[in-house]
């Protein structure tokens, strides 16, 4: 049952306190990167196989999130439940990776079970634990120590600091890792194509764009009339105009079309070269589809052409962006 006792303003500085304590207890962890810290990002960074994470109860949760980070930021790396170890799933692990087991109290039945097989094959043991001198750690090439003054939580029972601890123990390991590879934001976006950021590293003007016979083009000296057509059957809302020679002169989009009928101009016996926005905004094919997308909105339009050469190539309008995840 509820205490009812229990107040809204206790609830706040019930949830304040929780913030607090993990806040110290993450503070608490800079004097822990000293020399072991350095010696277990050595082992990873000379790993010649994957960084196997290995961890019991909210230490594994903490461990899968660990493994993820460290696989997304250019460290290769898995989680293997040591429940599951046990009974074939040590079958995963070479000679050629490296362990990284998580512990609070160092002396986790499940994890030191497979501490000597682990030691058999000869990879190096890093552990992050709350209690330097447990088994675990004594065990390991490389133990980080995560130790926490407390819990979290006010029976002192539930992980919660410790968690937070290992936690950030492991974003640290996973961060210089990083660095010490240099691993760029176009590596991130390699492995997260699904996600916005890769669309944004990834994607290229080229890979959304119209082309060919998509494209809405007409000679500047053809009619208004001739450019409406064109623009109602390719549907980018503007054309590109171009000379005889093919090279590009300018666009005509849906804004000088109002301009037009503003000044009462006939639209039947008008060139387009007397209408059109001469040159107008372009792109590369090769440059990134959110620098096209950077253009249309610094410059407020709705719609660029694509040039090589001043040939036009390609064009694509907000509505592509759209599309193609960018906006």
């Amino acid at each position: 049952m509820p205490n009812k006792n229990i107040h809204e303003e206790q609830i706040k500085k019930l949830g304040l306190a929780v913030i607090k304590i993990e806040a110290e207890a993450i503070l608490n962890l800079a004097q822990y990167i000293n020399d072991d810290f350095l010696h277990a990002c050595n082992l990873m960074l000379q790993c010649k196989g994957r960084i196997v994470v290995i961890g019991m109860g909210k230490s594994g949760h903490i461990g899968n999130k660990i493994a993820a980070t460290l696989a997304s930021t250019g460290t290769p790396a898995f989680f293997v439940h040591p429940g599951e170890a046990s009974h074939g799933d040590l079958g995963m692990i070479t000679k050629s990776d490296v362990a990284l087991t998580l512990s609070n109290s160092g002396e986790t039945g499940e994890v030191l079970t497979i501490l000597p097989i682990l030691k058999r094959l000869g990879i190096p043991l890093i552990s992050i634990t709350g209690n330097p001198k447990s088994t675990l750690a004594i065990m390991s090439d490389a133990a980080i120590n995560a130790s926490t003054d407390k819990e979290a939580c006010p029976l002192g029972l539930a992980p919660t600091s410790s968690t937070t601890a290992a936690l950030v123990m492991g974003d640290a390991l996973a961060i210089a890792l990083l660095e010490a590879r240099g691993f760029t934001e176009k590596d991130f976006a390699l492995s997260h194509p699904g996600g916005s950021l890769g669309r944004r590293l990834l994607l290229h003007v080229n890979d959304i764009m119209h082309k060919g016979d998509d494209i809405p083009v007409v000679q500047e000296t053809a009619l208004v009339s001739a450019a409406l057509l064109e623009m109602t059957e390719k549907k980018l809302g503007m054309t590109a105009v171009v000379n005889q020679h093919g090279d590009l002169t300018g666009i005509f989009t849906d804004g000088d079309l109002r301009r037009m009928l503003e000044n009462s101009t006939d639209i039947h016996t008008t060139e387009l070269k007397h209408v059109m926005t001469r040159g107008g905004s372009t792109i590369a094919p090769d440059k990134l589809a959110v620098e096209a997308l950077q253009m249309m909105q610094d410059k407020q339009i709705n719609a660029v052409l694509v040039t090589e050469n001043n040939k036009l190539v390609g064009a694509l309008n907000m509505h592509d962006m759209l599309k193609a995840g960018l906006s």
